[in-house]
């Protein structure tokens, strides 16, 4: 039995944070199109987005050392962290919106307030790090922003990380309490219920196996319902593919232009996770290091305590890994059959350029459980190995393209969107920061593919996110009171001693 031509305005493909993220701003602003979502899973937010398959941080660049480059003449590069921390008060203004209009509840069920940290050992890292926090203790964005490098006040700081910790060579860390752990699976299933209710038809065991354009410049989907094994067609003016490592080979089937000689390569990653609980209450932050030599950047190391159904856990890692899936539930097949006549060569020459990459996932690969310990020892000096048991994370896909800066086979490290020159198709790439900046990605997304709406859509959007259109940077004011309005709308809590002595107690008083 097959259904023909079933039109929609929108279809979504994926029901992750990104699909759920775009559905939820088209039905603000277009409430009467009619949007469709398909997701070859059970339910929401069970690949990248679930909470168990990622890091959980509200990526900001508090803590994240990657994001501020140290210059040949010794300055730091702020620009990519004042980025990132702006994309990720767009999302918290959107999620704050979405709060105090009633559209989703409870959103302590999927964010806290929690420290960020960086963490660094040696005079070299310490300097960096000495060099860094003066580069942003003036601004307005990284207000808040402690330093310290005496050991005393790490361990009040960090106390799990300095117990038992013989302080032989220079040590510092910084701190802010503004930091965030972000449950984006429980967000991303909060999104979809409120689009459930709002008459978007979402369909779970449903997988998109071809695209193709149809006459007036939009697609036809041919889709298997999985559950009654039956085959669907369905035609939409525009279709987003949001299916995370899935969307690669979806993109390659629409067949547009602008899919051509563009590869991936997938990483997995590992946690080492603890829930005993007396180990659990010495640590209430997350704390960030440098990356080793030859890493890629999404292997930063860093210990987190993690808030996942109700429960306080701390992650470790992660420790990258490989499969040549690109999800988690793909199929081994998954890297052989991307690789086309168009992108050959992109692949070919990522090969030969990412030798050093390929040689670290190998070791990554190899590592027992005790290696895995010892890295985290370089944290925890006393963890037992007993008290931590590993758990694998989700797979991430990293963009490979011809780029003119980089020349050809270029592995990206971002999220990346690509676009159809009409405006008819989109897909979301990559990895990291990621969900963390899904508002300011996909208002992107809606820049490119509906331009003449977004003349009329733009009042409806400032009145969602304030700042939108304008450089925060410019407006400290502005800074000030999205920190207070988002705060009050997300619960979010000052994060003092008393705080980190019995979090899950705590109230939450808004800050």
């Amino acid at each position: 039995m097959s259904n023909k031509h079933i039109k929609s305005d929108v279809i979504l493909i994926g029901a992750g944070i990104m699909s759920a993220t775009l559905g939820s701003l088209l039905k603000e602003l277009a409430p009467d199109w009619n949007i469709k979502a398909f997701e070859r899973l059970g339910s929401a937010g069970e690949e990248s987005s679930n909470e168990w398959n990622n890091a959980g941080t509200g990526h900001s660049s508090l803590c994240e050392l990657n994001y501020t480059n140290e210059m040949p003449d010794g300055t730091i590069d702020v620009t990519k962290a004042n980025k990132v921390n702006e994309e990720f008060q767009v999302s918290k203004q959107f999620w704050a919106h979405l709060v105090n209009s009633g559209l989703i509840k409870n959103p302590k069920e999927f964010i806290m307030a929690l420290p960020h940290m960086s963490l660094v050992h040696g005079e070299k890292d310490v300097n960096f790090l000495k060099n860094r926090f003066k580069a942003l203790s003036d601004n307005p964005l990284f207000s808040g922003m402690e330093y310290s490098d005496d050991p005393e006040k790490l361990k009040e700081w960090i106390p799990l990380i300095m117990e038992d910790r013989q302080v032989k060579e220079p040590i510092a860390a910084t701190k802010i309490d503004a930091g965030t752990d972000v449950n984006f699976g429980a967000l991303t299933r909060k999104l979809f219920d409120h689009l459930a209710e709002e008459g978007v038809s979402v369909n779970y065991k449903h997988q998109v196996d071809d695209m193709q354009r149809t006459e007036d410049g939009g697609w036809e989907l041919k889709i298997r319902d999985l559950e009654n094994d039956r085959l669907e067609y369905h035609q939409a003016k525009f279709v987003f593919i949001g299916a995370g490592g899935g969307s690669l080979h979806l993109l390659q089937k629409s067949g547009i232009p602008e899919s051509k000689n563009v590869g991936g390569f997938p990483v997995s990653g590992l946690f080492m996770v603890c829930k005993k609980p007396e180990i659990v209450e010495k640590h209430y932050a997350k704390v960030y290091g440098k990356a080793t030599v030859g890493a890629p950047p999404m292997s930063v190391p860093h210990l987190d305590t993690r808030l996942i159904d109700g429960k306080e856990s701390l992650f470790f890692g992660p420790f990258a890994g490989f499969s040549p899936k690109f999800l988690k539930t793909g199929s081994n097949m998954d890297l052989i059959t991307s690789v086309k006549k168009d992108n050959l060569t992109t692949m070919m020459a990522a090969g030969m350029k990412n030798m050093p990459l390929t040689k670290y996932l190998i070791e990554q690969v190899l590592q027992s459980k005790e290696q895995r310990m010892e890295a985290l020892r370089e944290f925890v000096p006393n963890a037992n190995s007993e008290d931590w048991e590993l758990v694998v994370a989700g797979q991430r896909v990293q963009v490979i393209k011809d780029t003119k800066q980089g020349g050809k086979g270029t592995l990206q490290f971002g999220t990346e969107v690509i676009s159809g020159a009409n405006g008819s198709i989109a897909a979301l790439l990559g990895a990291s920061p990621g969900a963390s900046t899904s508002v300011s990605v996909m208002l992107d997304v809606l820049n490119r593919c509906f331009p003449e709406e977004m003349k009329g859509w733009e009042p409806k959007i400032k009145e969602m996110i304030p700042s939108y259109g304008k450089n925060l940077l410019d407006d400290p004011d502005l800074i000030q009171e999205i920190n207070k309005t988002t705060s009050d709308a997300l619960g979010l809590v000052n994060t003092g001693a008393a705080l980190a002595e019995d979090p899950i107690k705590a109230e939450t008083t808004p800050v």
